[in-house]
C-alpha cells in the first residue's frame, strides 16, 4: 500500500511538473498557440476569427442547455414536493391543456431558432474566404498530406510525420512533421480540399478549420491565423490502419518571413529538394542580403 502511494504522488508530481513546463515548452517551440495540453477539458486556444466565433456558438448552446436543464431539475422537484401522496390523496384526472400543449410546443421552438439562426451564419462564415489572398491546395492520401501553392509557382511538397526516434527535445509525440505548411500571419487563406485515395479529413482545432478530402471532389474552406506560432492537428476521419499517423503542423509566421520561406522552397522545389524550416529560410534571406549589401 504504501508502495501504491509512493507511485501515486511521483505520478502526481511528474503532472503538475509537466503543467508548470508548458510555458517553456510553448517557447522552445517557437511560439506554440494550438496544441493539446495535459488534463484539457475546453477548446485549446483560440488562433483566429473562425476558431473565435466557434467558442462563442457553444458557449451560447451551453448556456442554453443549461437553462433548460435547470428548470426541467426544478419543475420535477416541484412537482415531486407539491403532488406527493401525502398531501394530494386524490389526483386531478385532467388529461388536456392547451394553453399548456401551447406554450411546451411555442417554446422549444422559439429556441431552436435561436440556435438555428447563429449555426447558420456561422457555416455559412466557414464556407470560403470572399477575398483571400492566397490559395493553399490540401491533398489527403494514405498517409500523409500534400500541399501546393499555386499563388507561387505551384510549389508542392509532401508532409509526413516524424517517427519517435526523429523527434527533437521538446516536440510532441504523434504530432509532429518532417514539413510544416507555413502561412503568413493576419491574412485570409484559402484552402482548398481533394482526396486521392480515400477520404480523410484535414482539421486545425484553434483555427476553426475542418474539411473533408473526398477523391474526385474538391472542397473550400478558409483560415486565418491572427497570432504567429504552430497550430497543430490531425486527420479525423478514420482513413486506414495508419489513420492516426496523419499530424497536421501550421506555422504562422510574419509576411516577411513567410515570403523567405517560399522564395527558398520555390529554389528547391526546382531541384527535387524539401522545403527549409522556417528559421533556417529566415536566416539564410537575412544572410544573403547582409552578403549583397557588404557588394555594394
Amino acid at each position: 500500500m504504501a508502495r501504491l502511494f509512493a507511485r501515486l504522488g511521483a505520478a502526481l508530481l511528474g503532472t503538475l511538473g509537466g503543467l508548470a513546463a508548458l510555458p517553456a515548452l510553448a517557447q522552445q517551440r517557437g511560439g506554440v498557440v494550438g496544441a493539446p495540453e495535459p488534463w484539457a477539458t475546453g477548446w485549446q486556444p483560440s488562433g483566429g476569427p473562425i476558431m473565435d466565433r466557434i467558442a462563442a456558438f457553444n458557449g451560447l448552446v451551453f448556456w442554453i442547455i443549461v437553462g433548460i436543464t435547470l428548470f426541467v431539475l426544478a419543475l420535477l422537484l416541484w412537482v415531486v414536493w407539491r403532488y406527493r401522496a401525502s398531501v394530494n390523496p386524490n389526483p386531478s384526472r385532467t388529461s388536456h391543456n392547451t394553453t399548456l400543449e401551447i406554450v411546451w410546443t411555442v417554446i422549444p421552438v422559439l429556441i431552436l431558432f435561436v440556435i438555428a439562426v447563429p449555426s447558420f451564419q456561422l457555416v455559412y462564415y466557414q464556407d470560403r474566404a470572399r477575398e483571400p489572398a492566397m490559395t493553399i491546395n490540401v491533398e489527403g492520401r494514405q498517409w500523409y498530406w500534400h500541399y501546393r501553392f499555386p499563388d507561387h509557382g505551384g510549389f508542392a511538397f509532401d508532409s509526413y510525420p516524424l517517427a519517435e526516434n526523429e523527434l527533437r527535445p521538446g516536440q510532441f509525440r504523434n504530432l509532429e512533421v518532417d514539413n510544416q505548411l507555413v502561412i503568413p500571419v493576419g491574412q485570409d487563406i484559402r484552402v482548398l480540399t481533394t482526396g486521392v485515395d480515400v477520404i480523410h479529413s484535414f482539421f486545425v482545432p484553434s483555427l476553426g478549420v475542418q474539411r473533408y478530402t473526398i477523391p474526385g471532389r474538391t472542397l473550400e474552406t478558409w483560415m486565418r491565423a491572427d497570432r504567429p506560432g504552430t497550430y497543430y492537428g490531425q486527420c479525423n476521419q478514420i482513413c486506414g490502419v495508419n489513420h492516426w499517423f496523419m499530424p497536421i503542423v501550421v506555422r504562422a509566421v510574419p509576411q516577411a518571413d513567410f515570403e523567405a520561406w517560399v522564395a527558398q522552397a520555390r529554389q528547391r522545389f526546382a531541384q527535387g529538394l524539401p522545403p527549409l524550416p522556417v528559421e533556417q529560410a529566415v536566416a539564410a534571406a537575412r544572410g544573403e542580403t547582409a552578403t549583397a549589401s557588404l557588394r555594394q
